[in-house]
């Protein structure tokens, strides 16, 4: 075999090789997915295993690889929150989940919890102490889901502070268990629901049905139960 034939060959060989690299590369399911599901891999899938981690959906390791045991706690969030329980995040439940497929909070036309002043993300965190310490910590996230949909709706104030100071709005505020103060796991509420996190599905009204005494309240659409709140719009 001539020489000129052997660098053809090898030549021949190291494309080929380039080639299998690039589409191992570009075919391998990542985090950057249209959907995350087993098999994925990468930052969004260590974010969404510490969200179910801190939510007490997840027992395994934060490793980043989207294994059988991480699928298992999504689909145990999913019937948790409404979704079909397929193991797989895809757009909804990556919404409910407070993240976006490329694994960092969608912040477009909203609050999120940098952009917040240490004043307001503690009176959030005081609400959801006052309203909604018994509950569950999807719950209390839900509590400030309302408050932060209130923001956002024109027929609310427009900052945290002028919702939860609104009259008759909160029995916290009417009965001063506001100034009670808040907890780790409130504030952590807090900050999940202003980065996105919203297991209400859009809700602006919430009330105990055991205690309401509102008929008004009743009329209104609901939309999920969570613990002992039932949720509307």
């Amino acid at each position: 075999m001539t020489q000129t034939k052997t660098v053809k060959i090898v030549a021949m060989v190291l494309a080929l090789l380039t080639l299998v690299t690039l589409l191992v590369v570009f075919t391998a399911p990542t985090a950057d997915a249209a959907v995350i599901k087993q098999g994925s891999t990468g930052a969004t899938v260590k974010t969404i295993q510490t969200k179910l981690k801190r939510w007490g959906y997840y027992t395994g390791s934060v490793d980043g690889i989207f294994g059988a045991k991480t699928k298992s706690a999504v689909q145990y969030f999913q019937r948790k929150n409404g979704l079909t329980a397929d193991g797989i995040v895809g757009s909804a439940t990556a919404k409910a989940m407070g993240i976006t497929l490329s694994g960092t909070a969608s912040s477009s036309g909203t609050t999120t919890a940098g952009s917040l002043s240490n004043s307001d993300l503690y009176l959030l965190s005081c609400c959801i102490y006052g309203e909604a310490r018994g509950e569950s910590y999807t719950g209390k996230v839900a509590v400030a889901a309302v408050i932060l949909n209130r923001v956002k709706s024109s027929a609310f104030p427009n900052s945290i502070s002028g919702v939860i100071y609104q009259a008759g709005a909160f029995t916290c505020v009417s009965d001063g268990q506001i100034n009670m103060g808040t907890n780790d796991e409130c504030t952590r509420a807090a900050q999940d629901a202003l980065n996105g996190w919203d297991p209400t599905g859009g809700a602006i009204y919430y009330f105990n049905p055991a205690t309401a005494t509102s008929k008004w309240i009743w009329s209104r659409p609901q939309l999920v139960t969570i613990g002992k709140h039932i949720f509307c719009s």
